[in-house]
């Protein structure tokens, strides 16, 4: 059938994992392909509310294979909570594989995230001090440890060992705090290593054989375009890469198997941590939006700063992903606004900018320009055919399509699996 990869278009918190909860009724497989615990989907279905961080939001559908891939980072405790979890409220999650490849979260990650983000001080990015950056530096210099070596215990301490006179000599010269000791960290992730035995593959095979017998995959991306470590707002961005260039690198398939690609944008903006975000509203109607759609994050539980859309800002992720589709959440947020704005184009000095700049110092000095156009007052949240939405819906939502260039397919009205709307049929 196809290889679709979700995506994110925004600074994360787009809600790709309801998306991908919905679309995995007809999946054979999810893959989720990028980032780590650090990231949060919030899914609500008739097995209850969950925060996933790491299990793809597939994990519902019994039929469908859901994958780590080798471009997550995975916290052992974190991802065996997670799965304990699935399992108390009765999902199978016999159909869960990580790769063998995927790099793993080690205490000193997590050590060293936090104690360099004291060091900034009135600087810091903002980051959830989960480990996550340090750990894909590690990766890329080589000194990372992977679940596949958990299974050979023997070699897993010969490399840990190496590893850790290193990391005991930073933390003990430079920000002068305790040695962590070899054997406590051995043994605590060789017990990690025992409970996830079950679910570590060499997730290959499994994939291309899925693709051969042209299944519906989902690649499951992670925060948003907006924190690509290349192309976002650097160096407020996060540690890999979410656009769906990463879809076949975190997983592991050529890109010409992929076919189509979903943005996943809300009706509005939100940014959690710091940076520049050029429509943030820092008043009442920033705070209304806030309220109204329980703006805090699902990993940290940090308020997240609200603005109106910002279609320049979107476009620039079409242009980066090459966006087949798109699906807009959060629309039933608007639902009362008597008006209701769309960054259209930024304002720096005398010029006008229809794109987004790469350097942040010209961006945190780019105001927005808006386009305004007239809300509804009835609620949408009971809608359940796109033809019974209310005009300005309608429009506000062919104002979009017009501004990003691309069809909105899907469209949610609320938390719930059965408010995922389709305008038009998807892939």
């Amino acid at each position: 059938m196809a290889v679709v990869v979700i995506v994110g278009g925004q600074w994360g918190d787009e809600g790709k994992g309801k998306v991908v909860d919905f679309l995995a009724e007809k999946a054979d497989m999810v893959a989720r392909f990028s980032g780590g615990d650090n990231a949060g989907h919030t899914v609500i279905n008739p097995y209850g509310e969950f925060r996933l961080h790491l299990v793809p939001a597939g994990i519902f559908r019994a039929h469908t294979t859901c994958i780590v891939g080798n471009g997550v980072v995975v916290n052992p405790p974190v991802l065996l909570e997670e799965i304990n979890n699935l399992q108390e409220h009765g999902v199978d999650t016999s159909h869960l594989f990580i790769s063998d490849r995927a790099h793993l979260i080690m205490p000193y990650h997590i050590l060293l995230d936090g104690l360099e983000e004291e060091r900034r001080g009135g600087k810091a990015l903002g980051t959830t001090r989960r480990g996550i950056g340090p750990a894909f530096s590690d990766k890329i210099a080589r000194m990372g440890i992977r679940t596949g070596d958990l299974l050979n215990k023997d070699a897993f301490r010969n490399r840990l060992s190496s590893i850790l006179e290193f990391k005991n000599a930073v933390l003990c010269k430079v920000y002068g705090k305790s040695p962590l000791s070899v054997d406590e960290v051995f043994e605590q992730y060789c017990h990690y290593g025992d409970k996830l035995r079950p679910f570590v593959r060499d997730i290959g095979p499994i994939i291309r054989e899925a693709i051969r017998n042209n299944g519906l995959i989902l690649l499951e991306g992670a925060q948003g375009t907006l924190l690509d470590p290349d192309f976002g707002t650097y160096p407020y961005v996060t540690s890999s890469s979410p656009l769906a260039g990463g879809g076949s690198l975190g997983v592991g398939i050529s890109p010409r198997e992929i076919n189509h690609i979903v943005g996943v944008f809300k009706a509005y903006i939100t940014r959690v941590g710091s940076g520049p975000m050029p429509t943030e509203l820092k008043d009442e109607v920033g705070e209304l939006i806030r309220r109204k759609a329980n703006e805090y994050g699902a990993t940290t539980g940090r308020p997240r700063r609200c603005g109106w859309f910002d279609a320049v800002a979107a476009r620039f992720s079409g242009e980066v992903n090459g966006f087949t589709e798109l699906a807009l959440t959060h629309l039933d947020t608007f639902d009362g606004f008597p008006s209701i704005k769309i960054c259209t184009a930024y304002r720096l000095d005398n010029e006008i900018l229809d794109s987004f700049p790469g350097d942040i110092a010209v961006l945190e000095k780019c105001q927005p320009i808006y386009e305004e156009l007239s809300g509804w007052q009835g609620p949408i949240d009971g809608i359940r055919d796109f033809a019974q939405f209310p005009s300005e819906a309608r429009r506000y939502l062919a104002r979009l399509e017009e501004l990003l260039c691309c069809p909105i397919n899907l469209v949610s009205v609320g938390s719930r699996r059965e408010q995922m709307i389709k305008v038009r049929p998807t892939f």
